[in-house]
């Protein structure tokens, strides 16, 4: 019988429970520190580390962002990472042992790395499909969410690093995220928000969870007493370390008496010496400082940091390596989810065999590949979450690998995304030449592309910020193109652009922007544009002579080359790719969203794709009914076209191997078989819930607990795709279901189609009985469980799904509890959210 997608503490290896002889150290540790020690331990010492304190053994704690790859402690494509597909992607595969694997391979490289905490999972719901980050997010629905996020915090943790929730709570957009009040009424924040940060600490116990930057009901999250210790610690009884997002903290009495243990960067915050002062002054008890110091060296005992206490997990207890190259790979090919697939044109079969068409059957026509993103893949979302691969393929170079020898296979871009500038890269040979006020030379760095992202205490060579005075890009262009290359700067501060003899820009660029991270995240400016032959090599100088940048206690250099290739007019590219998709048998149109369009920092303002990709697409499929669409994106895009074209596969932001995986799904080497996570709207204004731009700096959760699916029950309208759907390449009967017990569902399932292939059982609750007049409003429906499996042609599997308890429970605002509410209720075995194959009926009482 198969294993419902589950991931539970009784998944820990032998031992992994903290050993008892912490406490002790810790005492013992705790009182040989004095006032000053115990408050700078609570600060950052720079942007990604704790303090070591000799005195007591204590070794420096280095974090590190994910959560798709491990960035470390500098922020530069010199130390690359393994870059796994976007946490949608995973979450689209609805598979928490997988999530697990995820976590196991990242943990492995934060080891290699010098990493004790990666700063990841996101857990914030996909409230509404504008959000800008919710490719680094995992769903809409909050079981999901944890049943997800639970496996991969078991993966990092069992390998003996930390995981950190994050960002608690209610932080679901990007717009006037520093400052937004977030209104979200009780039960709504209990039964949606909270939800999936209660679940996983109960059944995967995170060592950290990041407190947000916004504010729930009138209070900062960092000073948020009432969630940071009545909910967190004292109800939920979370005993890890709660660390700010970086900058979050505002005050340092409100955030140690609101439940904050460490506020990060430093070396500058509100703890460390202001948490000193204040306790001297009497504003701080010291019995609170200890409590806190007590939980951060409870995670240095775990990390293994403390002197005298071994690691909670071994060097020797950790699961064996993992190639993450393959693990990158297989998390793509599984996420990938088909929505369409007309005629079973997919898979290809380049070899004609087994009942499909082949691709060229007279030996001529093949593929016609269209799309800038199939040539330069975007692999994953913009902001904090960005790390450097070492190695990216391509579709291109996926499908170049994969197809058999001899099969055509043609390339056209087909439209610009219309992002603008992109980091100079191919072509370029640059270095970066830092400098002193007298001209001399503190560093010279060679450069893999135009981004440079360096912190104060990691210059190159060692070089000393405060004596550093300039900073230049320098180095020669050889052009793939000829025509007008089109040059500019990323980042704030004064720049002197010269391409050869002519000088494009030399000014200041400093717009006012609250976001610290607008000169990491936001757009490159466009400064001018060259005429240049192929071929020939031209010198490239970008000088800063104000390369500084701080804000608050962040202190370093980032700024940036950028560079756009000439293309040619959109009608002709558009005109070249229909061209090609009426010469070949099969026309693949990969389309893509952009870093303009979703990262961190902002929200979207549209779902359309960018550019004429649309359009694009309409002009290929009437070229040519064999048309396959990838969709290339982290989260939800409109497809006016979805009707008129042969098939569409959501690739999302597949990783470093995701043009590899990619042909694995289209040539049927590996069955794309994910479920969409989130629901996906036809048209934006047909979406119920979408606001994400506060007023007057309060953004109302005003739809209570009636979000994504939960919401278009009550809809006038319908998705274009619910939550839960995907195809695949077989075919599924559901056979029967019973219940076994009152919290256990039986369901069978049959392989009715001729290839092997994976299902996704998934298990909804609805109310048989009318909610009583009065009573609270419930959705009609809600997933309350999920298993997936494989099995072969005409094989029939059974597999047994707990319902949880919470399944039927309202959060009681009048007791300020949970209550289970009594009746009759409906248990559907579906294959998504709209569709139940089977019922059957079980009656709670109270």
């Amino acid at each position: 019988m198969a294993t419902p997608g589950d991931v539970t503490t009784d998944a820990y290896p032998d031992g992994y429970a903290d050993d008892p002889s912490y406490s002790k150290v810790v005492e013992a540790a705790l009182a040989r520190l004095g006032l000053d020690s115990k408050a700078r331990l609570l600060a950052g010492q720079d942007l990604w580390s704790l303090p070591a304190l000799p005195e007591i053994g204590l070794s420096s704690l280095v974090m590190s962002d994910g959560p798709v790859g491990v960035r470390g402690s500098g922020w530069t494509p010199d130390d690359p990472s393994l870059t796994l597909p976007s946490p949608t992607a995973l979450a689209a595969s609805w598979d928490p042992e997988l999530a697990r694997r995820a976590g196991r391979v990242l943990a492995q490289e934060a080891h290699r790395k010098g990493v004790h905490v990666l700063l990841a999972p996101t857990i914030n719901l996909h409230r509404s499909p504008l959000g800008g980050r919710h490719f680094e997010a995992y769903s809409e629905d909050p079981l999901l969410t944890a049943r997800v996020g639970a496996g991969y915090v078991t993966g990092v943790q069992e390998s003996g690093v930390a995981a950190t929730l994050k960002h608690f709570v209610a932080n679901d957009a990007e717009t006037e995220r520093f400052t937004v009040d977030n209104h979200v009424d009780e039960r709504t924040l209990r039964e949606l928000y909270l939800s999936p940060f209660e679940e996983i600490i109960a059944t995967a116990h995170p060592w950290l969870l990041m407190s947000a930057y916004n504010s729930v009901n009138g209070s900062t999250m960092t000073e948020h007493r009432a969630l940071q210790i009545g909910v967190l610690r004292e109800e939920w009884g979370y005993d890890g370390v709660v660390v700010s997002d970086w900058l979050a903290a505002r005050d340092t009495a409100g955030a140690i008496e609101g439940g904050l243990d460490v506020a990060m960067p430093g070396p500058q915050t509100v703890f460390g010496p202001a948490l000193a002062a204040a306790v001297r002054e009497g504003k701080v008890a010291e019995a609170t400082v200890d409590a806190t110091v007590r939980r951060v060296l409870l995670l240095a005992a775990r990390l293994g940091l403390l002197a005298g206490a071994e690691p909670a997990v071994p060097a020797a207890r950790r699961p064996a390596p993992t190639n993450g190259t393959a693990c990158a790979r297989e998390i793509a090919t599984r996420s990938f989810v088909l929505l369409h697939n007309k005629q079973r044109i997919l898979p290809l079969n380049p070899a004609g065999i087994g009942g499909f068409l082949p691709l060229h059957p007279a030996g001529i026509g093949g593929i016609a590949l269209i799309g800038h993103a199939a040539r330069h893949a975007r692999i994953l979302g913009g902001g904090s979450a960005t790390v450097f691969p070492g190695a990216v393929v391509s579709p291109l170079e996926g499908l170049r690998a994969a197809l058999p020898e001899g099969t055509p296979l043609t390339w056209v871009r087909g439209a610009d995304l219309s992002d603008g500038l992109s980091p100079a890269a191919d072509g370029f040979t640059l270095r970066a030449i830092l400098r002193d006020a007298s001209g001399a030379v503190l560093a010279d760095q060679p450069l893999p592309d135009g981004r440079i992202r360096w912190m104060a205490e990691t210059l190159p060579g060692g070089a000393d910020f405060d004596a550093l005075d300039t900073v230049e890009i320098v180095g020669t262009f050889v052009p793939r193109t000829g025509g007008p290359h089109a040059f500019g700067t990323r980042g704030l501060g004064a720049f002197r652009l010269t391409v050869g003899d002519t000088t494009l820009f030399d000014g200041v660029h400093r717009p006012a922007d609250a976001d610290p991270l607008a000169a990491i995240t936001g757009p490159p400016v466009e400064r001018g544009v060259a005429d240049l032959p192929v071929g020939v090599p031209v010198e490239v100088r970008l000088l800063a002579s104000t390369p500084k940048m701080s804000y608050g206690s962040l202190r370093g250099v980032t700024f940036g080359l950028a560079h756009h290739e000439p293309i040619g007019d959109d009608n002709q590219l558009i005109e070249e790719a229909v061209a090609a998709a009426a010469a070949a048998d099969t026309a693949i149109v990969v389309v893509a969203t952009t870093e303009t369009v979703e990262s961190e920092g902002f929200d979207r303002s549209s779902l359309r794709l960018p550019g004429r990709q649309d359009e694009l697409v309409t002009r290929v499929a009437a070229a040519n009914p064999r048309t396959v669409v990838v969709v290339n994106a982290g989260a939800p895009v409109e497809m006016p076209w979805r009707n008129d074209v042969a098939a569409i596969l959501v690739a999302w932001f597949p990783g470093e191997q995701g043009g590899a995986a990619l042909a694995d799904a289209l040539l049927g080497h590996a069955e794309p078989a994910g479920r969409l996570p989130t629901t996906w709207p036809g048209r934006l204004e047909e979406a119920p819930v979408r606001e994400v731009t506060p007023q007057a700096g309060v953004l109302r959760y005003d739809e209570d607990v009636f979000i994504g699916y939960r919401a278009w029950q009550r809809h006038d309208s319908e998705p274009a795709y619910p939550f839960g759907f995907g195809l695949g390449y077989t075919s599924w009967e559901y056979e029967h279901i019973e219940l076994v017990d009152a919290r256990t569902v039986r369901v069978r399932t049959r392989n009715t189609g001729s290839r092997h292939g994976r299902a996704v059982v998934q298990i909804y609750v609805s109310p048989t009985d009318a909610t009583p007049a009065g009573g609270p409003r419930r959705p009609e429906q809600w997933l309350a469980g999920f298993a997936s499996f494989t099995a072969s042609p005409g094989q029939a599997t059974e597999v047994d799904i707990t319902l949880p308890e919470r399944a039927f429970q309202i959060w009681d605002t009048t007791s300020g509890s949970w209550a289970t509410l009594p009746g009759r209720y409906t248990i559907h075995a579906s294959h998504d959210a709209t569709t139940p194959a089977l019922s059957t009926e079980l009656h709670i009482t109270g």
